[in-house]
Formats: C-alpha cells, structure tokens, sequence
C-alpha cells in the first residue's frame, strides 16, 4: 500500500506540474514560477492535493541530480575564458559579500553561526533558469548587464559544489580541530576518488557505447552515468548533487557531449518540474498569515541588498557603469534553484529548523515571481536612475563584441554529400559547423580539425546547440528520409527565416519536405533522371544553353515533368526550351587548316547563325568583319536556335565547301 500510495503522490506531482506549466506558458512566464505557485496552492498549507510533500522528496530532489549533471556537461570553458575576470571578481564579490551581510543578519536576530552562513549561503544564489530564460527572451543576454549577469551566475552556479560539500561540516558541530580536519579530510578522499573514476571511464565508455550504433543503449547508458555518479558520491560521504556534477564536467570534454546533453534535458525537465512544484508545497500559508509583514521585509531586504551588493560589485570592482551595474543587480535580485536545494540539505542535516526553512521558502518563491517583471523593466528602471544621478551610461570598451554567426551554414550528416559541400564552404572560406550521428566519422574529423560533432539532429537540444537560428544556410544531408522530415520540421519551428536545403532519396519525399519547411528540395532520384537526359541530349548535339535551360526549368517545376507518368507526353513548352534561340561558343575544328574567312564561309546565309565574337587565345574580337580568317581552337559566340548551331557545327567540319 505505501508503494502504491507514493505512485498517488507521483501521479498527482505530475499533474501538478504539468498544470503549472501550461499556466506559465500561457502567461509568457518563467516555467519555475509555475511550478512554485502551484505547488503552494495545492500543498498541505491549502488545498491539501498532497498532504505529505516528504513522501515525493526523493523522486523531485532527482531533478536537482540531473540539474547538476548539466551544468557540470554545460560548463562554458570558452565562455568562461572571456568572463572568467567578471566572474571570480564579480561574482566572488557578490557571493562573499552576500553571506557575510545575510549571516551577520541572522546571527543578530538569534540564529548560531552554522544555520546562519547556511542561510547566507542560499540567499547569495540567484536562479540561473529564470535570468537566462528571461534575458534571452528580452534580447539582452549579449548586452554588458546580460554578460555581467551570466558572469556572476557562473561563479554561483560553481560555488554550489563547495556548499554543498560544507553543510554535513556545519552540521556536525566539531568541535574540535582534530575532527573538522577528519571530515575535511575523508571529503576531499572520496572526491578524489569519485572524480578520478568518472574522468577515466566515462569519456571511454561513452566512445565504446556510441560506437556501438544503438541509441537505446546510448541513452540508457546517459542515464546509468548521472545516477550511478550521484549513488557512488552518496555512498562516499558526498552528496548526490556533487556525484552528478563531477560527471557532467568529466563528460564535457567528450566529443559525445551534445548527445549526452539531448537524451539528459528531456527528462531533466520533468524531474525539475516535480521538483519545484514540491519546493512550492512547503510554502505556509497560515505562517505568512500570522507575520505577513516578517515576509513583506524578508522580500524586501534579499532584492535590495542583492541588487546593491551587485551594483557596488559592478561598480567598484568591475568598473562598470552605474546603469550596467543596476541592470545586472535587478536581474539577479531573486533566491534561485539551488537555494533550495541547499536549503533542503541543510534541513535535511538538521542545520536549519523547518519553521526558519518555510519562511526563506515562502520569500524565495515571491521573489521569483517579481522577477520577470523585474528583468523586464530592468533597462528602463537603470536608465531612468541613471539619468536622473546624471551618470554615464556607456558600454565599457573591454566589453567583447560578438562576432558574425550569421554567414554560417549548419551541415546535418557528415557523409559524402556532407563532406562534398563542405569541401566547397571551406574553399569559399564560409564559417560552418556539422554534426553527424556517426561517431567514428565525427571523432575521425574532429582529429583532423574539422567543426564536426557527434549527435542526433532529430533532437531539439542539438539543433539548439548547433544554433541553427543564427545560421545562412542549414543543408540536411542525410539518408534517412523520415529523420530529414522531422529534422526540417524542427528547424523551421526555431528558425523561421533559415533557409534549409533538403536532400533525399525518393521522390514521395520531395512535396512533405516542402511542407515541412525545406526551401529547396535535391532528390537524388530525380537528379539522377535529369543528368541522365541532359548526357542524351548532348549526343544529338543540342547547345548545352539548351540543355541548361531545360534541366533548371524541370528542376523549377518541382521535377513535376519527370514525376508524371510515363504514358503522357512531355509538356510541349518544355520541348521548346530547346530549340529556342540563344548564343552558343562553337569551336573551331582542327581540321580547318586552310584560314577559311567567314565571307568564304557565308555562315549567316548558310546556317541561319549569327557570329557574334570570335575568341582567340584569351583575346575577344566583337562583330568580325566577313575578312576576318579562322584558326583552329578558335571560339565563336554564335545566335541562333539549337537547328543553327547544328548547321553551324556541321559547316565547319566540312570547310567552305559543305553545304
């Protein structure tokens, strides 16, 4: 009975959730509002849809796993090159400032120095899910108060691993020095030991794996490594969070990652949603009821004192000015995911009394709703305060620029239709980036410095990783007609102006990939038919304008010419493509030994054909006189119908004396 009533409790979780996200989508709001608000409706403080959030405490606290696994399998190395200076100084100023002004709060109102560094330290994260959502949507993520804010989420987002590790420490209550060094020593042990294990096999599992070819072997194994980590630390005296995120970075380096990362968010996203929604459920309303205003002053003094210490940061030791600074204070301004799962460890060790814990729950969850509207105004509200103080506004010159990702083609399969093209970008000197679901093939061009990456492009968080929003051309070119169909499909619905090129095999496929969003469909079939018509056409010695022109009008048609059964006729404007006038180069014969000039020739009178040029060796003669003598390897421009140019041929084979 217990297991099936905690499958009731998931059951209702899930429904939870999903209720919240629909709402949240509805109202163009961050998904961690939802969640959160939901949850608090339908927790035991009111509606009592669950009456025991503990009971699922274990099943939401999974999505912190998986939380953690992607940030480590995330973590920006190149973008923490460029930012690394905002970060450890920014960000370091903002975390430490924060825990020291927040701890000395607390210790002042009666609260011992563990329980109060513990609250300092989840009140100095902010929440990396809601200001990167928002400030991509706000078009603001590239802008100097956006970079300083991805800055400092990055230093807290990294400073959660040493938290986490320091609640058992704090609230063990060593005494003595001789038993914090014991701890501090059997951590640092096992992970060690945690870490060299996941940096030594799960880069060479993972290569075995994909090699492997199964995808359900891939993403059962995805999942084998973010619980086996997260287990294997817990059991090691470490946390499940800090197993997961040692994996996650060893698994960053792998030329599997993007993969990895498509099978780990879809799942991640659900676990994280349950968990939120029961984050939400420890929110007390009878407690807000009876000291609103101990609420109303908890808000208050976290979104001021965050903004200001963020503000003082930016200024003070960044240099940045007061407008840049402001925005990046009243983005970061809120409590975030991971205070509360530091909240939840700590209270879970005993460091925290439940009733302290559901007054900075019940603050987190009101803070993370302002924030949306917070960051949304953010440019206004600093500008405006800005002026008004009379202080410049400008961007730092240090600021990095962007570069121009906006020329690049996406190359999806990596194959010889892929590699062909490529070839031709890369002579071109066109910026590209190709992904392919072959590892060997991947890992082959990445050692040879080609921007090849293994993954699915069927996935959604691939084709976001590819960016394929911001590219000139993506060209899908693979076998797998209905993977090209989803593929299209998805890529159209993030990119809306992209121009995607299309390939397939079969002539079914040609009208749904239109409609799925293709620009430009290639079918090999249909390729194949109009190379070999035009090869026929050459042997009867039709102009290759001709021939040119009537190939790109049945491509134009949509090779509807081609697709029509085989008992109807050509259509007729189609025949005359070919016999329509038009210019031609025609050479001369080696043959021709004896200088014929084209008055001897009487070419116009003979063949209907008009010379217009003459080439010789590089040099152009327009309009030749009828003097002028002809040479072998001489080039004429010729005007006439497919019929003259034939004549034309014929006649300087035979020399002045055909006819």
């Amino acid at each position: 009975m217990e297991a099936s009533h905690g499958l009731i409790e998931a059951v209702v979780l899930l429904a939870l959730a999903s209720a919240g996200l629909a709402a949240t989508e509805r109202l163009r709001l961050p998904s961690v509002v939802g969640f959160l608000v939901v949850g608090a409706i339908a927790g035991p403080g009111a509606l009592g849809l669950v009456s025991d959030p503990d009971s699922v405490r274990e099943l939401a606290e999974l999505g912190v796993v998986f939380l953690l696994f992607e940030i480590g399998l995330e973590l920006p190395l190149e973008r923490m090159r460029s930012l690394w200076r905002p970060a450890l100084l920014g960000g370091g100023f903002q975390v430490g400032v924060t825990i020291v002004g927040a701890a000395t709060c607390a210790i002042f109102s009666g609260l011992p120095w563990p329980t109060a560094i513990a609250i300092g330290a989840g009140i100095s994260m902010s929440s990396t899910a809601v200001v990167l959502r928002l400030l991509s949507d706000e078009g603001q993520i590239d802008a100097p108060s956006g970079q300083l804010s991805v800055a400092v989420l990055l230093l807290q987002d990294l400073a959660i691993v040493p938290f986490l590790l320091a609640v058992p420490l704090l609230a063990g209550g060593a005494e003595g020095l001789g038993e914090i060094g014991w701890a501090v020593g059997r951590m640092s042990a096992a992970l060690v030991f945690v870490g060299f294990s996941v940096w030594f096999l799960v880069p060479r599992t993972l290569e075995g794996v994909a090699r492997n070819r199964g995808g359900e072997l891939f993403s059962l194994f995805a999942l084998l490594i973010v619980l086996g980590s997260a287990l294997t630390a817990e059991a090691l005296g470490l946390t499940l969070a800090v197993g997961a995120f040692l994996a996650g970075v060893a698994a960053s380096g792998s030329p599997f990652a993007h993969q990895l990362f498509s099978e780990i968010v879809p799942l991640r996203g659900v676990l994280l949603g349950i968990f939120f929604t029961a984050v939400g459920m420890f929110f007390s309303p009878v407690q807000v009821m009876e000291a609103p205003g101990t609420l109303v002053l908890d808000v208050l003094a976290i979104m001021l004192g965050k903004a200001l210490i963020v503000l003082v940061g930016g200024m003070l030791v960044l240099r940045q000015s007061l407008r840049v600074s402001l925005e990046a204070g009243l983005c970061l301004a809120q409590m975030g995911e991971f205070s509360f799962v530091l909240l939840g460890v700590a209270s879970s060790a005993g460091l925290i009394e439940p009733f302290v814990q559901q007054r900075f729950v019940a603050a987190s969850i009101v803070t993370l709703v302002l924030s949306p509207f917070l960051i949304r105004y953010a440019p206004a509200i600093a500008s405006a305060i800005a002026d008004r103080l009379r202080h410049p506004g400008a961007q730092l010159p240090s600021d990095p620029k962007e570069p121009d990702t906006h020329q690049r083609v996406v190359v999806i399969g990596y194959g010889p239709a892929g590699q062909t093209l490529i070839r031709l970008l890369r002579s071109l000197d066109v910026p590209y980036i190709a992904v392919d679901t072959n590892p060997s093939a991947a890992l082959e061009a990445e050692r040879a410095g080609e921007p090849v990456i293994y993954g699915d492009a069927t996935r959604p968080q691939v084709l976001q990783h590819l960016k394929v929003w911001e590219a000139k051309l993506v060209a899908v070119a693979i076998s797998d007609p209905l993977a090209t169909r989803r593929i299209v499909s998805r890529i159209r619905a993030m990119a809306p102006k992209t121009s995607i090129l299309a390939r397939t095999r079969y002539v079914q496929e040609v009208d749904q990939l239109s409609m799925a969003g293709a620009n430009v469909v290639v079918a090999e079939e249909f390729e194949g038919s109009i190379e070999l018509v035009a090869r026929a056409l050459e042997n009867f010695d039709v102009p290759a304008g001709a021939i040119a022109r009537f190939t790109k009008a049945l491509r134009e048609g949509g090779y509807d010419a081609i697709r029509a059964p085989a008992a109807l006729p050509i259509d007729p404007w189609l025949i005359e493509l070919l016999d329509r006038t038009d210019t031609e180069w025609v050479e001369v014969p080696m043959s021709v030994s004896d200088r014929p000039t084209l008055g001897e020739l009487d070419l116009r009178a003979r063949t209907g054909g008009n010379v217009l040029v003459v080439e010789r060796a590089g040099d152009s003669h327009p309009n030749p006189p009828p003097t002028f003598a002809l040479l072998p390897g001489d080039r004429l421009l010729v005007l006439g119908s497919a019929e003259n140019l034939l004549r034309v041929r014929s006649l300087l084979e035979g020399g002045p004396e055909s006819s």
